[in-house]
């Protein structure tokens, strides 16, 4: 090559990469930017074994707010700060609006005619839409109030009848929230062997719960997972559950639709939908398989999520006797000498809401927000997300982040005082009932069932610590891999309250 060739050729030679990627810029082909993600190795060695939430947590101190996890044939983006999560839930909320398929729970929600898991689409909205209206509106959460003070009152009952011995408060708090949600739901509790087949609705359903949450795990590794499940016969168990568990809602299904049966004092979550079977509400074609779906629904998202609030709270306030000591002079002070807390009574107890609402933020029912599914490619913090990729939402990261709480790991109800930030999806830093288009629609009636119990628990009796344990070595210990529930059995000492001997002693 003589040097004249050399000399022309060799710019160009050199310009080449430059050019090519000024051309790559124009047609739209830009260099991807994934999220941080820990090796494969890391996620088995440091994730599995310790608490989804605490693992998930550390390694976003690593990683930063946004990561992304390869988690068998899945990638799962996981989202660990406030900014990060508005992002998601409010700016793409359309891009993230969607549920990626949980295999565990496609059985049992009938191929998801359900609202909580139904992909995004025309269906979902009709099916949100007759939530919002029909199920579960202000209006109708107010209709169930009888139902709430009943079951108070007999929760109460039962308490006074163990008064000063060691109560395990779980089990009170279990079976209370359990009995009002099915008698919203269903019209009564079916409590002991009340079906022609014989069985037990609540440890159906109690049974399915787990099942399904360990079934849709395993599906994210398609080959281990279907030899696990093979060898512990997860498959079989859970279809016996489901065929076991369908029987039973179509007899409550059948009971409800008899022209003979007697009407309740209130319209229960099946009447409401029979009626929407016959009015055919918008353009779903309503079926028996659509009510059933529901009311699963309605399960799973209402009964242990109130239960566990309730019971982190109580134990909090245990545990911290200055809160328990200024919420319950709150209560008597607001009620007087009435034997009860009424409904109408909550508006006034402004102390008592800001417990809720602390024990709401440092104990979330929920560790993370139910997945969604990224619908198309967006950017995120500066990064590419891609279709199919998972979300997770760790809302006890947040919830717990310096940057947005001044110590946070403290069970201050204080903090709330002219606090603008609320739990009902509008700030990002504190999420316990999700936001943006998949916010839980049942948010009314569960914070109606917590707070009208706290009450009542805390006028109704004094309560202390079992003999031997102090607030110093109190077990507050967390266990569960969504749900968060507290690790050992709540169990204090209720001492019944007499206003009657509280007043002379003030005297």
């Amino acid at each position: 090559m003589d040097l004249y060739t050399l000399c022309v050729w060799l710019p160009s030679l050199l310009l080449l990469p430059l050019i090519s990627q000024f051309i790559r810029n124009k047609r739209g082909v830009t260099r991807s930017r994934p999220p941080p993600s820990p090796s494969r190795l890391y996620i088995i060695a440091r994730m599995f074994g310790s608490l989804l939430h605490h693992s998930l947590t550390q390694l976003s101190k690593k990683l930063g707010p946004v990561m992304l996890l390869k988690l068998g044939s899945v990638p799962v983006l996981v989202v660990s700060s406030a900014e990060v999560a508005r992002e998601v839930l409010k700016t793409h909320d359309h891009v993230f609006c969607n549920r990626p398929v949980l295999e565990g729970f496609r059985k049992h929600l009938y191929n998801f005619k359900d609202v909580a898991l139904s992909p995004y689409g025309e269906y979902w909205r009709q099916m949100r839409k007759i939530c919002v209206l029909e199920l579960l509106s202000a209006k109708k959460v107010h209709s169930f109030r009888s139902v709430r003070v009943q079951e108070v009152e007999n929760m109460i009952k039962s308490i006074s009848l163990t008064s000063s011995c060691v109560v395990n408060l779980d089990e009170k708090l279990n079976l209370f929230t359990h009995t009002v949600i099915l008698r919203i739901a269903l019209g009564r509790s079916y409590e002991g062997k009340e079906f022609e087949s014989g069985g037990n609705l609540s440890e159906l359903l109690n049974g399915a719960i787990g099942m399904m949450g360990a079934f849709s795990v395993l599906s994210l590794f398609p080959y281990i997972g279907r030899v696990i499940a093979l060898f512990t016969r997860l498959q079989q168990k859970l279809d016996n559950n489901f065929n076991e568990l369908d029987a039973l809602l179509q007899q409550v299904v059948d009971e409800h639709s008899d022209p003979d049966r007697q009407t309740g004092e209130y319209e229960d979550i099946v009447d409401v939908l029979l009626r929407l079977e016959k009015e055919q509400f918008g353009e779903i074609r309503f079926t028996k398989d659509h009510i059933k779906a529901i009311l699963m629904d309605m399960y799973l998202a209402g009964s242990s999520s109130s239960s566990i609030v309730l019971i982190w709270t109580m134990a909090e306030l245990a545990k911290n006797p200055r809160v328990m000591k200024k919420v319950q002079e709150e209560v008597r002070r607001c009620v007087g000498k009435k034997e009860k807390v009424d409904e109408n009574d909550l508006d006034h107890l402004h102390y008592l809401k800001m417990v809720v609402k602390e024990s709401l933020r440092i104990h979330p029912s929920g560790s993370v927000l139910i997945p969604r599914e990224c619908m198309s490619h967006c950017i995120i913090n500066g990064y590419d997300i891609y279709p199919k990729t998972w979300v997770l939402i760790n809302i006890w990261a947040i919830a717990r982040d310096p940057v947005s709480w001044k110590n946070p790991e403290e069970f201050l109800p204080e903090r709330f005082i002219d606090c603008p930030i609320d739990y009902k999806g509008k700030d990002f830093e504190f999420l316990p009932f999700g936001a943006g288009r998949r916010g839980c629609p049942g948010m009314s009636l569960g914070v109606a069932i917590i707070e009208l119990a706290l009450a009542n628990l805390l006028y109704s009796f004094n309560w202390e610590l079992p003999p031997g344990i102090s607030t110093e070595n109190f077990n507050m210990e967390e266990t569960g891999v969504f749900s968060l529930e507290k690790k050992s059995k709540l169990q204090l000492v209720p001492i019944k309250y007499e206003w009657e001997l509280e007043e002379k002693n003030f005297m």
